[in-house]
């Protein structure tokens, strides 16, 4: 088994897109999921903002891949802080249940941190929702360390599931 990581390609975009709402799915119910599905995801269809990613000049795709099948990707892009200098944020980064833990996460992570370096950004930014300690741990593991925590105060609960399937009904 050969896990690895390289620059997407247009050819990647589907694969990318169906992992994209595997990764929203997985984590849209999960506390904070509510609005990060609705602000910080990419815009459906995925394919649609994958794609309008990988022409902009200040972001990068990327996929990991366990023997050329990919299982994984990771999306990052270049942000102009106020006093000139540059920060990587990495956008989306999202691995297959099934394959993680064997090594893609950290051909992703590498690839993220190596754009970012080259490019002489001052630290590299990515979330982790409240209670996803695995993800945390994850990211911790190659030096993350939390800087900013945002607090959210709903003014209208979410619909329950019974109230969405009777809406679509």
């Amino acid at each position: 088994m050969i896990e690895a990581a390289r620059i997407a390609l247009t050819s990647d975009l589907e694969a990318m897109a169906e992992l994209a709402t595997e990764g929203v799915a997985e984590q849209a119910e999960e506390r904070g999921g509510s609005i990060w599905k609705r602000r910080e995801t990419p815009s459906a269809p995925h394919l649609a903002s994958l794609h309008a990613s990988m022409l902009d000049p200040e972001q990068e795709l990327w996929v990991g891949t366990i023997d050329d099948v990919i299982v994984g990707y990771a999306t990052c892009r270049i942000e102009l802080l106020r006093d000139g200098d540059l920060l990587g944020v990495a956008e989306d980064f999202y691995v297959d249940p099934g394959t993680r833990g064997v090594g893609v996460g950290e051909c992703l992570i590498n690839e993220i941190i190596a754009w970012c370096t080259e490019r002489h950004c001052v630290g590299i930014d990515a979330l982790a929702l409240p209670g996803n300690r695995h993800t945390k741990n994850f990211f911790e593991t190659f030096g993350f360390k939390a800087r900013l925590l945002t607090v959210h105060h709903p003014l209208v609960a979410p619909p329950t599931p019974e109230a969405q399937r009777s809406q679509v009904n």
